[in-house]
């Protein structure tokens, strides 16, 4: 295994911070390079953590301005609109993870494998918190011989603000994409207006008004299980926890109907919740997607490919790290 950092583009912001705290807990001497556009801000994360160091990064420069530097992968943290980062592990025969870019923004950085498919392992790191969502979804199926209906509830609290860079995040696909992917009967379809509109129940049961949102959960949990319906939807309001005077918290609420193994109807309801919000959830899929890359886990490597999260995050220890670090998953009554 190489000994050169990772380097974590936009390291010091909030993804960033829970990002390095997971992989320092399990990699203690793993090094880092926190990179950013603000060399104080970068240096201010590392200085936060041993064997850290920032970087000033120059997107428009194809070393990103480390001036020849080994690096051992490439983590995106934020909008990277031309593919800096993924250029940079090309070149350098690395691994490269983006987890901002939205479902309509993939097809820069699949022509990019297309053309270069042998140079490195490339991530779609999109999926609702990095794989919070698909992992445990595709852990539930198993209990169905055919799903018919998947629906995924993300309710973000008003409090949960994940730092500026998600912000911007929300802001852009929400501007440039108002319409869902969904995939209804069997078709892909795009939900907007009045169609765009859904209802879901949190963890204590509230009624949320939701909006579809295009992620690209929808294509990966389509393909994966055959379900000619799935639909993700998000709404922004009071988490069940802070309804009950706790703190905030971030909920997915998923639910799945179809035939058990057995034959007969079955629906199920589950909740994956963090009582920090959504920055712990996505940063820990960030760590443990660049352990799997690294084969920092035991386990060779990855080889150059496409993958989405869920192709690389073993759910068993998924499952394990999601709970050790304050995420729970709750059985809840199927409606």
């Amino acid at each position: 295994m190489s000994s050169a950092p990772i380097l974590l583009m936009g390291g010091s912001g909030a993804i960033g911070r829970w990002t390095t705290r997971f992989l320092r807990a399990a990699r203690p001497v793993l090094p880092l390079l926190i990179g950013g556009r603000d060399l104080t801000k970068a240096q201010e994360a590392a200085a936060r953590m041993d064997n850290a160091e920032g970087a000033a990064l120059e997107l428009a420069a194809a070393d990103l301005g480390l001036g020849g530097r080994p690096v051992s992968a490439v983590a995106v943290l934020f909008s990277d609109e031309s593919l800096a980062g993924l250029r940079f592990a090309q070149a350098n025969g690395i691994p490269h993870l983006s987890i901002s870019s939205g479902i309509y923004e993939i097809a820069p950085e699949i022509a990019a494998f297309m053309h270069k498919p042998d140079a490195s392992s490339i991530v779609l790191g999109y999926e609702w918190l990095v794989g919070a969502t698909t992992v445990p979804t595709l852990e539930f199926a198993k209990a169905f011989s055919r799903v018919d209906d998947i629906a995924i509830g993300a309710l973000v609290d008003e409090q949960d603000t994940g730092g500026p860079a998600v912000a911007e995040d929300f802001e852009r696909l929400n501007r440039t994409l108002p319409a869902a992917l969904t995939r209804r009967e069997g078709r892909y379809i795009w939900r907007a207006g009045e169609d765009a509109k859904a209802i879901f129940h949190a963890v204590d049961g509230t009624r949320m008004e939701a909006f579809g949102f295009s992620s690209i959960d929808v294509a990966g949990l389509a393909t994966v299980t055959g379900a000619p319906n799935v639909q993700f939807n998000i709404a922004t309001g009071v988490s069940s926890s802070r309804r009950r005077g706790e703190p905030m918290s971030t909920e997915i609420v998923i639910e799945l109907a179809g035939q058990d193994r057995a034959g007969r109807a079955l629906r199920t309801r589950h909740a994956v919740v963090h009582r920090e919000g959504s920055a712990p959830l996505t940063g820990l899929g960030v760590a443990m997607i660049l352990e799997r890359l690294l084969g920092l886990d035991g386990h060779p490597a990855t080889p150059a490919g496409l993958y989405f999260p869920y192709q690389l995050l073993h759910p068993t220890a998924y499952l394990t790290r999601l709970k050790q670090t304050g995420g729970e998953i709750l059985t809840l009554e199927a409606r």
